[in-house]
């Protein structure tokens, strides 16, 4: 993994703060680890991992650098929350997940990560209605391709703070405005899509 993980940071030119690199690891041994108990991914190979889980998270620094606040609906393992929270030390991430496990396993690695201070996971499931949901908003609100683009923009669209960003990572997409890519070592498609939200 050290060496996929190498590769793809050189194609995508991204050079991380010190540690980073290390604790993007050590999240991908960790989550390789539970899911031979829990199901947390699909993807199960190491590199995959690598590639499809921590590069295609990371591939996104250009949409997501300039927030403050970052809300990840739907997180599942804590993606992309938690290699952006590494990769971004000022970052303060808010990981949403409905599956109990999943943040169960998304608050255990933000503490095993020291990321405890910045990280926070939470157990609720958004329905556009951020005080009754318990859920804080951002200036910057992402997901993984949770639902098709429409939708998403108007779930996320409560959650986010004034003014702020919505961020859509897609698989494909035809909106004429995303920013279209390759994930470095499989070279599968990829697209993302930043809405901005006005006061």
């Amino acid at each position: 993994m050290d060496k996929a993980l190498a590769e793809g940071l050189a194609k995508l030119s991204l050079v991380l703060p010190p540690g980073a690199e290390q604790g993007l690891l050590t999240y991908a041994r960790e989550l390789l680890k539970w899911n031979q108990k829990v199901n947390l991914t699909a993807i199960t190979a190491p590199d995959e991992v690598v590639d499809k889980h921590l590069l295609d998270a990371l591939a996104v620094l250009p949409e997501v650098g300039p927030a403050s606040g970052l809300l990840d609906l739907g997180a599942g393992a804590g993606l992309p929350g938690i290699p952006l929270a590494l990769a971004l030390p000022h970052l303060q991430v808010t990981l949403v997940d409905a599956v109990a496990k999943k943040v169960g396993f998304m608050k255990h690695a933000a503490a095993l990560l020291g990321l405890g201070g910045r990280v926070k996971a939470l157990h609720a499931r958004a329905t556009g209605n951020p005080a009754k949901d318990g859920i804080p908003q951002a200036d910057t609100v992402i997901s993984r391709a949770l639902v098709e683009v429409e939708g998403w923009k108007a779930l996320a669209r409560p959650y986010v703070s004034r003014p702020g960003r919505i961020v859509a990572m897609l698989g494909q997409t035809q909106d004429p405005s995303a920013r279209r890519y390759s994930l470095p070592l499989s070279r599968d498609p990829r697209a993302v899509s930043v809405f901005h939200v006005e006061l």
